[in-house]
């Protein structure tokens, strides 16, 4: 995400490795149609019997039902919450930039707050300098 618009700044950024390029200002459900898209191409397809769910460690998620559980006890998140959450399980123990994740710092802390916090277990963390990755440390 960048507010350099020019057809060349476009060209240079998808050359020098990003996946997608997105000029302030934009429209938020852009932004979503957009991680959508990648999260399409970047998931392997998984059999029917499990692709509604995600998991890792004590964290659950049921993408049919829009529900997600950690240690069985529900977390209630909003839209941009299960988005969120949802794009780092299936990108588990990758680093994704804020870049990635664009605008959504106020929904790590919110997402971070309900699900990391009343928990012994931390899932989300950041990575000094790049973003935030999900993954069960020991």
């Amino acid at each position: 995400m960048t507010a350099l618009g020019k057809v060349e700044d476009r060209v240079n950024g998808l050359q020098t490795g990003a996946d997608d390029y997105l000029v302030k200002p934009f429209a938020f459900s852009e932004l979503i149609a957009r991680i959508q898209g990648l999260l399409r191409r970047s998931v392997p397809q998984q059999p029917e019997a499990t692709s509604n769910r995600l998991a890792l460690h004590d964290l659950e998620m049921d993408l049919a039902r829009r529900k997600v559980s950690r240690n069985g006890q529900r977390v209630d998140l909003s839209a941009k919450e299960f988005l969120l959450l949802s794009l780092f399980l299936r990108k588990q123990g990758e680093v994704l930039s804020r870049t990635e994740i664009a605008e959504v710092e106020v929904s790590i802390k919110r997402l971070r707050a309900k699900m990391d916090t009343p928990f012994e277990t931390q899932l989300l963390h950041t990575v000094r300098g790049m973003g935030y990755v999900l993954e069960l440390r020991e």
